[in-house]
């Protein structure tokens, strides 16, 4: 028996591990001698982790918990780093998956390699090239110690072989957010806001953000959201905001201004607002990229991106932290005139297919 175990640090990667622990799941039954469990870095009690979205996502809650609750970087290295080691000091495992480029999927990675323990790197090789950015050191030491790096395209392998991962370690297997994007498109879920802002379908524009260097700078986030509001020309703006995201907006605007703050939603209920919006305004990869899956016209608030493909092939266009860029990437989106854009090589709803191939074989 394969004994597999999937690390989640944070919300948004339950998102992108579902489609991997449903195609286990699928090859357990069919008797494949593979069998996975379910780690969370984070505490049962996370707020973040409501049950609406297990369910949305068709997946059940963590195996287990390591409790880690901090917000210091460092410190969520060094405690994920006590707790992952004792889990593994208890359980039998013989490959660990780790997700994107957090603190705790880095330390998780690298107790992973000290026990002598096969590591993949789900969504490997997406690089900012600011070194100042913590996320950018997390990428490249999960990275350098990964034995399968699964990449979504041909812009990540090149980056990954360039800084010397072998290139028979390095595997294209596709976006695997749109796994989740396609197993869920017929089940999205038209929220109540719809009846609440009287809002009707293209007729409204979708804006999200969590980026800290963007909340910290008061003065220009409210110069890039009052130039949002101004070329939005009276189409509504939703902004479904979480934490302390919804306090600095809030504290600044009110729904008198055009933009409609709500709570955040459920993932199958933000699925249906963001595919059914005029636009995308957003600070969020995730977001940009379902933008690309569903061809909606996205202004991404950031100077990189981890995919450049959601900008060479997709919706997205880049505007940095730049308040004119954002009025005029709102102008041509309330205009319709946006870029023609398709979905990039292998995003297509069967990346989670393919890892499990590839991890079966080992």
């Amino acid at each position: 028996m394969l004994n597999i175990c999937i690390f989640a640090g944070a919300r948004p990667n339950f998102i992108k591990v579902a489609p991997i622990i449903r195609a286990i799941k699928k090859a357990e039954s069919e008797k494949a001698g593979i069998a996975h469990t379910l780690v969370y870095a984070g505490t049962e009690s996370d707020a973040t982790l409501e049950q609406s979205l297990f369910e949305d996502l068709q997946i059940a809650r963590p195996d287990v918990y390591l409790g880690v609750d901090s917000i210091n970087l460092n410190e969520i290295t060094g405690r994920v780093m006590g707790e992952f080691e004792r889990y593994l000091d208890s359980n039998t495992t013989d490959a660990v998956i780790v997700v994107d480029d957090l603190a705790s999927t880095m330390a998780a990675a690298i107790v992973t390699k000290k026990r002598g323990i096969r590591l993949a790197h789900l969504v490997a090789g997406t690089r900012s090239f600011d070194i100042n950015m913590p996320k950018e050191i997390n990428r490249l030491v999960i990275d350098s110690l990964s034995d399968l790096l699964f990449t979504a395209g041909e812009g990540a392998n090149t980056i990954a072989a360039r800084e010397g991962a072998d290139i028979s370690n390095i595997y294209m297997v596709g976006n695997i957010l749109m796994d989740t994007l396609k197993a869920s498109r017929d089940r999205l879920r038209r929220p109540a806001i719809f009846d609440d802002f009287r809002l009707e379908d293209k007729r409204y524009i979708v804006f999200t953000l969590n980026r800290r260097a963007l909340l910290a700078d008061t003065e220009n986030m409210r110069a890039m959201v009052d130039a949002m509001l101004v070329a939005a020309n009276g189409v509504p703006v939703v902004a479904p905001l979480r934490g302390a995201a919804r306090d600095a907006v809030s504290a600044i605007y009110s729904d008198t201004d055009g933009l409609l703050i709500t709570e955040p939603l459920p993932y199958l209920e933000f699925g249906y607002l963001a595919a059914h919006s005029m636009g995308v305004i957003t600070d969020s990869g995730n977001v940009a990229e379902e933008a690309t899956f569903n061809g909606v016209p996205c202004a991404t608030l950031n100077s990189y991106t981890e995919h450049i493909e959601t900008v060479k092939y997709g919706s997205s266009v880049l505007v940095g932290e730049d308040a004119h860029k954002l009025g005029n990437a709102v102008t041509d989106m309330v205009a319709g005139k946006w870029k023609k854009c398709s979905l990039p090589d292998r995003w297509d709803g069967r990346t989670a297919e393919r890892i499990v191939r590839i991890i079966a074989a080992l």
